[in-house]
């Protein structure tokens, strides 16, 4: 054949092939409760690093004030999936008939929170807190929950008082609107090495939550319905990127920059407050003592069994290890 056919063929094979459009990525509303968390950063990381567009992933993602925002959003149909919402709230709002799924474990025991006092002031416990006022972000949050949790363990007769986000928690303790804050690292550590705040309680010394997850990731029923290839591609990216982000530095530099705090504050946070093992995805555990809980603090209005609310829990993805 002539050269100059092989030439046009291939010329018109170059033209059709740029006619026939790309496959479109898998577009996903999501929601992410408190941004400048460590455990709230890795849809931005993934996003950075490439990690959704390789999934063939378009993700719309914002943040709210807490997991009580989150899972409004979530239950208003205004997002596909609501990441790191609080259990007990979780199995509320399903008990009440919320057409949501829990599709992963979020965090599995506490310890990232910590609760803060003037440091000018005499609470230094929560033994010391009776009559005061103690913060949590929202109803049926981890926060809490978790506080909830330490007020039994302590016998404290403190008053929880749902107080928002950090940066107006913070506001409030120091004008003493309210006696006790709560706090994530590295939120408000750097106000604890300048000595103007100190430690009340951690999160860890919740000893009942050791082995309970406390946080899901949650989808709405009918967009996993719809859309369950995309919103596990979603948790497999997920997956991937905590992975990544506690093998590779970057991170620490993202996660400063985000949190818009020195990288030294960045990294102490990290090592002392996220062990990585929190972070599993695959499996929702102490379920059993959770429900106890929500019976407890009336998030729920009866007695309920794991085979109760078997519907809420959907797990998309189970990492291989």
């Amino acid at each position: 054949m002539p050269t100059r056919h092989l030439t046009l063929l291939a010329a018109a094979a170059v033209l059709v092939f740029a006619q026939v459009p790309a496959h479109a990525a898998d577009s996903l509303k999501v929601a992410i409760s408190q941004r400048g968390f460590w455990d709230s950063s890795f849809l931005e990381f993934a996003q950075k690093e490439g990690f959704l567009r390789e999934a063939n992933l378009d993700v719309e993602f914002f943040y709210t004030e807490g997991g009580g925002n989150t899972l409004q959003t979530l239950t208003l149909g205004s997002v596909d999936v609501a990441m790191s919402n609080g259990l007990l709230g979780a199995l509320g709002a399903y008990s009440k008939g919320a057409p949501i799924r829990a599709i992963s474990a979020q965090m599995t025991g506490a310890h990232e929170l910590f609760w803060y006092a003037k440091s000018d002031g005499r609470i230094r416990s929560l033994k010391e807190a009776d009559g005061k006022t103690i913060a949590f972000s929202a109803p049926g949050s981890s926060s809490n929950l978790i506080l909830l949790s330490l007020l039994k363990q302590a016998g404290s007769k403190a008053k929880p008082v749902a107080a928002g986000g950090l940066p107006a928690t913070l506001t409030q303790v120091m004008t003493g609107q309210i006696d006790i804050g709560w706090a994530v690292p590295p939120f408000a550590l750097r106000e604890l090495q300048e000595g103007r705040i100190a430690i009340v309680a951690r999160a860890r010394d919740a000893t009942e939550l050791k082995d309970q997850t406390i946080r899901v990731n949650l989808a709405g029923a009918d967009a996993l319905a719809r859309r369950r290839d995309a919103i596990t591609r979603l948790m497999q990216v997920y997956d991937k990127a905590i992975e990544w982000s506690y093998a590779n530095p970057k991170a620490i530099d993202y996660f400063a920059e985000t949190a818009k705090v020195p990288r030294e504050i960045a990294k102490q946070a990290v090592e002392e407050f996220y062990p990585k093992a929190a972070l599993q995805i695959g499996e929702i555990r102490g379920l059993d003592m959770t429900l106890k809980d929500a019976l407890q603090y009336k998030y729920i209005s009866s007695a309920m069994t794991p085979e109760d609310v078997a519907g809420l829990i959907d797990i998309v993805y189970k990492p291989p290890r």
